[in-house]
């Protein structure tokens, strides 16, 4: 296993590029998924983001670039406890700081108002893109974290589909945004939804605790199922891209 300082980097390298990827294509195709379009195109940049950093950093870190990766697979006993809270924090620092690059390139659109945008921040009630309230915003980032994680998990226990795992991770993240972004935005990663609200300020940061609470509380129950119906493993894991990366 690498060097935890390499780790960390990557990771927080990782999570900044499917952030800035992914929330970019929200906030510099201004209006287009207000309007009811572009919910594709959004989705398939988060899943090809998830996709293209496993590939390329996977067999340094693993490829977790969310919180709630990151604490189901410990769950499950398969990543050690101690780099926990480590990664959670890289990936929060990359989340923060894609947030300020993508704010720096959309102030260069005329007009624009960080203040007045709600700059692919996730949000329920009056900040939902269809104004679906809160039950509904917790049930969808609950469900689909949990289901989520879980593939993750199930993906990091068979070698044979190891080397096409990151691929099945970004269709996996992308279908999971199709559904939940006319709910919440699309969260399922608390990193990604900290950076945003950090910059929207306001209600973004009055609604964050529903966007750790229900992707933690999935991830935590994908671990759980995931070490009782597969059991406990010995070994720790960091992910099902460093997985790949022992196959190769």
């Amino acid at each position: 296993m690498m060097a935890l300082g390499k780790r960390l980097w990557v990771e927080g390298v990782g999570t900044a590029w499917v952030v800035f990827i992914g929330c970019g294509s929200i906030v510099l195709n201004t209006g287009v998924v207000q309007q009811g379009y572009g919910v594709l195109e959004v989705s398939f940049a988060f899943g090809l983001a998830l996709a293209t950093a496993s590939y390329a950093f996977g067999a340094i870190s693993g490829a977790h670039f969310n919180p709630a990766v990151t604490i189901g697979f410990t769950v499950a006993h398969r990543f050690p406890v101690r780099d926990l809270l480590p990664y959670i924090a890289a990936q929060i620092l990359g989340a923060i700081g894609a947030a300020a690059l993508l704010a720096y390139v959309a102030s260069g659109r005329p007009g624009f108002e960080l203040t007045a945008s709600e700059f692919a921040a996730n949000g329920f009630g009056d900040h939902s893109p269809a104004d679906y309230q809160l039950h509904s915003a917790l049930v969808v980032e609950l469900a689909l974290s949990f289901a989520f994680v879980l593939a993750s998990l199930m993906m990091a226990g068979r070698r044979s589909l190891r080397p096409i795992a990151p691929l099945v991770a970004g269709a996996c993240l992308a279908i999971v945004y199709m559904v939940s972004i006319p709910v919440t935005n699309g969260s399922i990663n608390p990193a990604r939804s900290t950076g945003q609200a950090l910059f929207v300020g306001d209600w973004a940061l009055d609604q964050l605790w529903l966007f750790w609470a229900a992707p933690l509380l999935g991830g935590v129950v994908a671990g759980a199922l995931f070490s009782l119906f597969c059991g406990k493993s010995g070994r720790h894991d960091a992910s099902l891209a460093d997985r790949q990366g022992e196959v190769a």
